[in-house]
């Protein structure tokens, strides 16, 4: 599996730094799920998406979304390294772990210059 390209990564990492200094809970979500859309080829970056989105869930006091998160933890990453991440999908619990979904425009411009860099 190769390296998360800098593009992606940075991309990744401004998601999850909006999801840490917002204060509105609905932001935070999205911002950690555009995160997890960006991280889902990617083993490790995948798993913490899970992760931040595992504390979210918690400080919410969301059960559903904790036993979602908890699942998904585990599985994500191991998904993600055998190429059956399904791309797209936002990573919440409302939505089925192997659901694809729409890729938003800006995020598939984000990977698509990554895969262009990658070669």
């Amino acid at each position: 599996m190769s390296p998360m390209p800098a593009g992606v990564r940075s991309a990744f990492e401004a998601e999850l730094d909006r999801a840490r200094v917002t204060t509105d809970v609905d932001e935070m979500w999205h911002a950690l799920e555009r995160a997890h859309i960006l991280s889902q080829e990617w083993a490790w970056p995948h798993t913490r998406a899970h992760w931040e989105m595992l504390r979210l869930a918690i400080r919410c006091r969301d059960r559903h979304e904790v036993v979602g998160q908890v699942l998904r933890l585990a599985f994500g990453g191991i998904a993600s390294a055998t190429g059956r991440a399904p791309l797209g999908n936002n990573g919440r619990s409302d939505v089925g772990p192997f659901t694809p979904m729409p890729i938003p425009d800006d995020l598939l411009a984000i990977l698509a210059a990554g895969a262009t860099a990658a070669r």
